[in-house]
């Protein structure tokens, strides 16, 4: 289907009108019940629809393939949220969108609001090749060795509805790396590509068998240096194995780092040399790498006339990062929990369109991104987000927190991370407000992540924070009470990732504090130049749990109340999880 005549000639498509037509009619079967609940599971799930933990409503998952998104495509995105999900749209940490309690039977009209713009949500779930991540300041970055951008796109076209890539033992994840220090945290999924160079050759450091979720694994290195014309034949060849050899019995085990660990790296790297010769006798084409053009950029030396805003010196501090391209700032705007409004929405699109160059792009720290932006419109562009309610600083920060969903809608989820997230949040925030030694401890301490899940799985990345939490469940005096463990020390670089140690479990209520204790903690006794993350790999574990002991050590007769009761919650605390279909 070609584009609407109206539409930008840079406007990526994804989608098929085919593949709406075909949800309705296997829709219609399933109400019908021709078609048994499993079936229809299965089917529902690759194209990006989950069941929540609430009855009668669904997850819609989108790909955003490498964080790419016109304004058009922003403005349908809003209006969807608006009209089948309450208003508000949700940023994973895979770049995607999600919407939340959607009515099945509104589906089929978001999926073709969708699929006019060209966004899929082909292959957002289930056991399939996930969305393709990318550093989304590939392009722009004045450290990256190229752009990786038509290499990832590349990959994304190569894969969607690939004859392997819709029934694979378990999901299978995918990013690149414009940089050696790893910027799409290559070192966590099942292919990691970092850009290289040799010889003025462009081509790729190749990762295998990386992941988090309940057994974190590191990916090993398979080529020190690929040359990109053998890229799509490596990664093929990967994808094959991983559906030849996976665990299709239990998918707990289904994973390729599980594949790693049985045939170990040299196993691993002769059985993909030997497929690739399979591959390689088929003939195909070269590859040819290529991406949808961004819009073009305004004039450099443009400038709008503004009046700076409060607040426009810290905001720019934080959030605007210039760019490779001289006179230009890339600009992030940071979401709160990943969270917008579809009012907001349409904000994003209309700046992107007045200040930018037209595009929007998501980062899987859950914050949207402005490329292109002169550094004469920034005053500008600042007033505007301002006026949406969106000119936090703070993106990149220690308060910059990353959350999951959690129990608010996911049936994996024993606690609400998000309010947790909140809560933190609001600590942080009312530090710096008031000023005083805790306040410049958290600013000393601005360039830590703290990551929260509602659940060991690791859907907000808790592992690879400096300040992890995972949302857990402890019996004080027969009554059950939300605590969070917490993992200390966790980052990705360009020596691999490094998990976090879980050191102690602290009483959801208490967390905040602990944080805040933390940093008071790591200003007194920091060293020099330190930072924060390396404070925390100096601190040893006895000394931590002796700082934590006074939030960590509950007996029955000294508990509150409302420790009893999660974030946000009305009623005593129960857990209450059910079958993930993430896990599905």
């Amino acid at each position: 289907m070609n584009a609407p005549l109206h539409q930008p000639l840079f406007l990526p498509r994804f989608s098929l009108a085919a593949e709406v037509d075909e949800f309705i009619e296997m829709l219609a079967r399933f109400e019908r019940g021709e078609l048994s609940p499993d079936a229809w599971r299965k089917f529902r799930l690759l194209r990006g629809t989950y069941g929540q933990r609430q009855d009668e409503v669904q997850m819609i998952r989108i790909k955003i393939p490498l964080g790419y998104l016109t304004a058009p495509q922003a403005r349908v995105i809003a209006d969807v949220a608006e009209r089948h999900a309450h208003g508000l749209a949700h940023l994973t940490t895979r770049q995607n969108f999600q919407f939340h309690f959607v009515q099945l039977a509104e589906v089929p009209a978001l999926l073709r609001a969708l699929e006019e713009v060209g966004i899929t949500t082909r292959e957002a779930c289930g056991n399939s090749v996930r969305n393709v991540t990318m550093s989304e300041l590939s392009g722009v970055d004045p450290h990256q060795i190229f752009d990786v951008r038509p290499h990832g796109e590349t990959l994304v076209r190569f894969f969607l509805r690939h004859p392997k890539s819709s029934d694979l033992p378990r999901k299978f994840k995918i990013a690149l790396s414009c940089s050696p220090r790893d910027c799409a945290q290559a070192a966590i999924h099942d292919i990691g590509l970092i850009a290289a160079k040799r010889d003025g050759a462009r081509g790729f450091r190749v990762l295998v068998g990386g992941g988090l979720s309940t057994s974190p694994q590191n990916a090993a290195l398979l080529y020190e240096f690929l040359p990109e014309a053998e890229l799509l034949e490596v990664a093929e060849a990967i994808l094959l194995l991983f559906d030849a050899r996976g665990n299709r019995s239990n998918k707990h085990r289904a994973r390729l780092k599980y594949v790693l660990r049985d045939l170990g790296i040299d196993g691993l790297r002769t059985a993909v040399e030997e497929l690739r010769v399979t591959i390689r006798a088929r003939g195909d084409a070269p590859p040819v790498f290529q991406a949808t053009p961004e819009p073009p950029p305004p004039p450099a030396d443009r400038a709008t006339p503004a009046e700076a805003a409060p607040g426009y010196l810290t905001w720019r501090a934080s959030n605007a990062r210039a760019q490779l391209q001289p006179g230009y700032f890339a600009v992030y705007i940071r979401l709160p929990l990943g969270d917008i409004t579809s009012v907001q929405l349409r904000a994003v699109a209309d700046a992107s369109e007045r200040f930018a160059n037209g595009a929007v792009w998501t980062s899987s720290d859950q914050n949207l991104l402005l490329r292109f932006v002169p550094v004469g419109d920034l005053k500008a562009l600042h007033a505007a987000l301002v006026a949406a309610g969106l000119a936090a600083d703070g993106a990149g920060t220690l308060r910059d927190i990353t959350s999951c969903p959690g129990a608010d809608s996911c049936n994996l989820a024993v606690t609400t991370s998000r309010g947790l997230g909140r809560a933190i949040s609001n600590a942080l925030e009312g530090a710096l407000a008031a000023g005083g030694a805790l306040a410049q401890a958290v600013e000393l301490a601005r360039d830590a992540t703290i990551k929260i899940s509602g659940c060991p799985h690791s859907c907000g990345r808790h592992h690879i924070a400096d300040l992890g939490f995972h949302g857990a469940a402890r019996k004080i005096g027969g009554k059950a009470m939300p605590v969070y463990q917490l993992h200390l020390g966790g980052r990705v670089d360009g020596n691999g990732a490094v998990f976090g140690e879980q050191v102690v479990k602290i009483p959801a209520k208490r967390v905040p504090s602990a944080v805040l204790l933390l940093v008071e903690h790591f200003a007194v006794e920091r060293q020099g130049e330190e930072t924060f993350a390396a404070y925390l790999r100096r601190l040893p574990a006895d000394r931590l749990k002796a700082l934590l002991a006074t939030h960590t050590s509950i007996e029955p007769a000294d508990a509150k109340d409302d420790e009893f009761l999660d974030f946000d919650a009305q009623h005593g605390f129960v857990v209450e999880t059910k079958a993930g279909e993430c896990a599905a």
